[in-house]
């Protein structure tokens, strides 16, 4: 429940971001930024945990503050930069000595094995996946970035009194860095998968299926997962 909840805050942030930049509406810029503390924490809030309800009390005070000083878009700049670095970041981690790569574990979870028992031509390929993941997020948390600098008005250069010297609008800063992002995440996810098939066919389901299975793995396996 708490995942697809999640999932559903995120579509509504993403829809109502973009339309708050296109339409410089601080409105829903202000809708956005309630969607993305209820979307942080769901799980704690369904959990009737005190201190998200005092978090989110607080969030919601902040949001209306930012608003009332016609800053609401503000942070809708950062929300992308921070969030796709964040993941990124879960991937890179796990690329250090003495850890097992993101997409080991997630084989590993599937084919309900050990890392050690994984063949080498499997193993090799879940690493260099995990590498090629970490940094196809840390180039589009750069580009994020760069493009809330240069948005104007209010982009982030803007902001601090420098004029952009390539200036975007805000409608085609948002275009890319809530929207256009999802599809270069959904692209590239359905060509590596392609890749894989006839690289592994022996160890491919279908595209449904994989999915099936990866769902099947829980929310469990998930958060220990991204630890």
């Amino acid at each position: 429940m708490i995942p697809t909840l999640q999932i559903a805050l995120a579509v509504a942030y993403a829809l109502l971001a973009h339309g708050a930049s296109a339409g410089d509406d601080a409105r829903l810029a202000f809708a956005a930024l309630l969607v993305l503390v209820a979307m942080v924490l769901a799980a704690p809030l369904l959990h009737l945990r005190p201190w998200a309800f005092a978090l989110a009390a607080l969030s919601t005070a902040a949001a209306w503050w930012l608003y009332r000083q016609g800053l609401a878009t503000l942070p809708l700049l950062l929300v992308p930069v921070v969030f796709v670095a964040l993941v990124a970041w879960v991937f890179a981690r796990s690329l250090v000595a003495g850890r097992v790569p993101l997409i080991t574990r997630i084989v590993c979870g599937l084919d309900g094995d050990s890392p050690e028992r994984l063949p080498a031509d499997v193993a090799a390929y879940a690493r260099g996946l995990t590498a090629i993941w970490a940094g196809l997020l840390v180039l589009m948390a750069v580009a994020n970035l760069v493009l809330a600098l240069l948005a104007s008005p209010g982009g982030l250069l803007a902001q601090a009194g420098i004029d952009p010297p390539w200036p975007i609008t805000h409608e085609q800063w948002s275009w890319v860095a809530n929207l256009l992002g999802y599809g270069v995440v959904g692209g590239f996810f359905v060509l590596e998968f392609q890749y894989r098939r006839h690289r592994f066919p022996e160890r491919n389901p279908g595209f449904f299926g994989f999915l099936r299975r990866l769902g099947g793995l829980g929310p469990a396996f998930w958060r220990d997962v991204l630890r």
